[in-house]
């Protein structure tokens, strides 16, 4: 099992050039954390959406890497709009402060890393 008791320097110094291990443990810790959220009914649309979202980013970049230059960058947007959405469903998260402290802060700071890293991915894209 993967743990959030690495801290994200140590991560992305370990994993510096393999973006595809970083976004697979991402969704990990994402997941481990999801079941430390109250079992409330009102908290299960934060379970869901933030589900569906942080293991769409990993799902989205793997697909990426078999396509088309076209289909790569369509793909790299789709990335980066479910990275936001993640990021979002983060923030609502951690402003109520539920759900494992640990994990909950290296999610959102892993994410705000992914969010950037792919947002400048994408703007040198655009000038090709």
């Amino acid at each position: 099992m993967l743990s959030a008791n690495i801290s994200v320097r140590d991560w992305q110094a370990k994993y510096a050039n393999n973006l595809h291990e970083r976004l697979l443990h991402f969704s990990v810790i994402t997941i481990e954390f999801l079941g430390t959220l109250p079992h409330q009914r009102e908290y299960e649309v934060l379970r869901s959406q933030l589900a569906k979202s942080a293991t769409s980013i990993g799902a989205n970049y793997e697909e990426s890497q078999y396509a088309t230059y076209r289909e790569f960058i369509a793909k790299l947007r789709i990335v980066m709009r479910e990275a936001v959405e993640t990021q979002y469903w983060l923030k609502i998260i951690n402003t109520m402060q539920i759900g494992d402290s640990t994990k909950r802060t290296w999610l959102v700071t892993e994410i705000s890393e992914i969010v950037k890293m792919f947002g400048a991915i994408l703007s040198k894209l655009k000038g090709d």
